[in-house]
């Protein structure tokens, strides 16, 4: 299903936001481990979590957890430690999608998990029992789902874990949400530079509600600043949240969006852009930000280096070079460096006359395009709309309570 999406001439709505994926996914896990597990309210309804959901819910021998990356990591931590043989497979991509460093590392402290086709990338085959547990070096730099997992099943361990990073940490902002949920459910961590140590101990049972996703509301953010005039409502985000992504709030005041904090949400302000003549940003700690970023970034005219971008190679796709290739078909040609960094110094090249966003089975391609409407009249068309639901299966039908027509394109394939 293909979209022509075609935006209002002002912004003015009130949006309830999905739950937070990144959230909703740990404490799945965590209730999981816990020996009394509580209800969870407000749980995330898209994809990546109604996989693991039903996976811990079903408890089938065979799981297949689709195009869920989070889950293909939590879950084989999980089943690591629990009885019983299991096999855990996904989509063509998840099955080039690499698992070396997690399968090594539970090996490591006692697991028996093995390749069932390619050596280091799922399919897996798991035979799960008690884990003794011990001390590992990971390398942090790749990717901190790896180690969220091991973290979180750490205290199931007979030893515990003590689990000593190399290199630079990617993503540590989804580390510290771990972490700070883990302490939610009574687990003490203890923390000494790049080092965790968690003992053997119990998760307490822990009534939880999740609230709403930042990376989510930052599509909102991008609609905002690419606006003349906006006013959007969004229910559920707070400023003292876990959430990583919650550090778009200063860098979009850059982008010309002011963030008024309520009690029950934030209300989003198109204002006078900050002069910005180039936009640096390290974004290891938020990569998924980037797709946003350098989408907003381009049409504002604004140059920008972004950094720390290593982990977007192993994403739903190569995220580098699906942004390179989707905006030089509107005329911006990017620079990719180093595997990492991700450049526009202002160079156009020459663009299509009715491009399509291609979305590479990539729900945050999808929906950082999709905002482009606001600066095109003749709308934008994005291929292979579905892909949302990955992470925020309303997306369209919230776009269109704001104003936006989301059509089905029909046009062929051939004539794109």
């Amino acid at each position: 299903m293909d979209y022509l999406i075609n935006a209002p001439a002002g912004l003015q709505a009130s949006i309830l936001l999905p739950a937070s994926k990144s959230i909703s996914n740990r404490i799945l896990i965590l209730n999981a481990l816990s020996p009394h597990p509580q209800a969870i309210r407000n749980l995330s309804d898209c994809d990546d979590t109604e996989v693991m959901s039903y996976a811990l819910r079903a408890g089938r021998p065979d799981v297949n957890i689709k195009a869920a990356g989070t889950a293909m990591r939590f879950l084989t931590a999980y089943l690591a430690g629990k009885a019983g043989q299991w096999t855990i497979t996904g989509t063509e991509r998840m099955k080039n999608r690499p698992v070396k460093i997690l399968a090594e590392a539970l090996n490591a402290l006692g697991a028996q998990v093995e390749y069932m086709e390619k050596e280091g990338f799922p399919p897996l085959r798991i035979r799960g029992h008690a884990l003794p547990g011990g001390e590992i070096s990971l390398d942090g730099s790749v990717s901190s789902q790896y180690i969220s997992a091991l973290l979180m099943v750490a205290p199931a361990m007979t030893n515990g874990l003590r689990l000593h990073l190399t290199g630079d940490l990617v993503s540590e902002s989804y580390l510290r949400l771990t972490v700070g949920l883990m302490k939610q459910f009574g687990i003490t961590v203890f923390e000494n530079g790049q080092t965790f140590t968690v003992p053997p101990q119990s998760y307490a049972a822990t009534p939880f509600t999740v609230e709403s996703d930042w990376s989510a509301a930052s599509y909102w953010y991008e609609m905002t600043a690419l606006s003349e005039r906006a006013e959007i409502r969004l229910a559920g985000l707070f400023p003292d949240s876990l959430q990583g992504d919650a550090a778009i709030v200063p860098l979009f005041e850059t982008l010309g969006v002011e963030t008024l904090f309520t009690s029950s949400g934030v209300v989003l302000k198109r204002k006078a852009r900050v002069p910005c003549e180039r936009l640096t940003l390290d974004l290891v700690n938020i990569p998924d930000m980037a797709q946003t970023l350098a989408v907003t970034c381009v049409w504002l005219g604004i140059p920008f280096c972004f950094d720390g971008l290593q982990s977007l190679k192993i994403k739903e796709t190569d995220r580098l070079a699906a942004l390179r290739t989707e905006l030089g078909r509107f005329g911006y040609r990017l620079t990719e460096r180093d595997g990492r960094r991700l450049e526009w110094n202002g160079e156009r090249c020459d663009a299509e006359s009715s491009p399509t966003v291609k979305t590479y089975e990539d729900h945050r391609m999808a929906m950082a395009f999709a905002p482009l409407a606001m600066v095109r009249p003749e709308g934008v068309r994005i291929a292979d709309a579905g892909v949302v639901s990955k992470s925020y299966p309303h997306f369209w039908s919230d776009l269109e309570c704001a104003g936006f027509q989301c059509v089905e394109d029909r046009k062929t394939g051939s004539e794109r």
